[in-house]
């Protein structure tokens, strides 16, 4: 029995008395920025409502809940000329379930090369970049439960150099029967290490040993590899208003990342005019150590168009020590 405390004692002191964070061991961070203005707009409450395409990149068990074909196409204005592209597809199939298909990517511009000797720049310029390609497949396996997950291809690109991996998402969305309250959970960026390699990297090294000197060997530095930002988020939400004309959803996510500290993330969205007007306001990262963000404001459009039906949405992220981030997305139900 002793022998057990302390084995508890230990799990609970690495999960949660860790003094340092580990913010930046991570690769691919591109996979911890947020998607969707709904959901950001909820302040990032999005693990258990997750109703649209979206909820391939927060929970992929929500797509089973789609009963249309729905694409999506997100775009956020990061800060420093950041810009972070989403696509997704969703495809429902009945009782077999619902499959889909996402695409993310960050660019972050052409930059100028400098050296040494031309701290102002030589005239040529690189780029870097990050992608992620991913399948979901979910399924409700009984009325009141759904399971899903995301598999997808990651890369990232500065200028001749990259690195790979794969990862896989795992969510599930339990419906309760007291008052319709869902609750959500889901395993992020569960996968391989990233290891950054190209011909950059080849060099000419001077080689002494006992047998003489060479001193032109062909070489290549070695990198380091760096796990997937993984995370773990469990949420609660909850209509407490819901009627023919109006809807208020509050919900409430906690996170728990391999890099940082734990947190939590508030929001709340009223829907009016038979839910074709949406208001949304969150704040995220709740007790983060050091956290730069704050609240989160934004809104959206539902309308049905004859046999088209669009979706508009926008948001808008607070921080402390940056200017804004606007987030805007166009939903097309078909």
């Amino acid at each position: 029995m002793k022998k057990i405390l302390l084995l508890l004692a230990f799990v609970s002191s690495l999960l949660y008395g860790q003094d340092v964070t580990k913010v930046g061991t991570t690769a691919a961070k591109f996979l911890a920025m947020p998607i969707g203005p709904r959901a950001t707009g909820l302040g990032g409450a999005f693990v258990s409502i997750a109703d649209d395409p979206t909820a391939m990149y927060w929970n992929a068990a929500g797509i089973a809940k789609l009963s249309q074909n729905e694409l999506v196409f997100d775009h956020t204005a990061w800060f420093a000329d950041i810009g972070l592209d989403y696509f997704g597809i969703v495809l429902p199939m009945g009782v077999y379930g619902s499959v889909g298909a996402n695409i993310t990517r960050v660019n972050f511009g052409d930059m100028d090369v400098t050296t040494e000797d031309n701290p102002e720049g030589t005239g040529e310029t690189f780029n870097a970049s990050s992608y992620s390609f991913g399948i979901s497949y979910a399924r409700n396996l009984t009325e009141w439960f759904a399971i899903g997950t995301n598999v997808k291809y990651v890369t990232e690109r500065i200028w001749h150099e990259s690195a790979n991996g794969v990862a896989v998402d795992i969510g599930t969305i339990f419906t309760t029967p007291f008052r319709g309250i869902r609750l959500g959970a889901s395993i992020s960026n569960f996968g391989s290490k990233m290891q950054m390699g190209g011909q950059d990297l080849l060099v000419q090294k001077r080689i002494v040993d006992q047998y003489g000197t060479n001193p032109a060997t062909n070489a290549y530095l070695a990198t380091d590899q760096f796990d997937l930002p993984l995370a773990l988020h469990i949420g609660i939400s909850n209509e407490l208003i819901q009627n023919d004309d109006q809807q208020l959803t509050v919900a409430i996510d906690a996170v728990h990342p391999n890099d940082n500290s734990e947190s939590l993330d508030l929001g709340a969205e009223y829907m009016v005019f038979n839910k074709m007007l949406a208001i949304r306001g969150g704040y995220r990262s709740l007790f983060l150590q050091d956290s730069a963000e704050r609240f989160t404001l934004g809104g959206g459009l539902n309308h049905q168009f004859d046999n088209l039906h669009l979706k508009i949405d926008y948001s808008y992220e607070a921080y402390d020590r940056f200017s804004g981030v606007h987030k805007f997305s166009i939903g097309i139900l078909f």
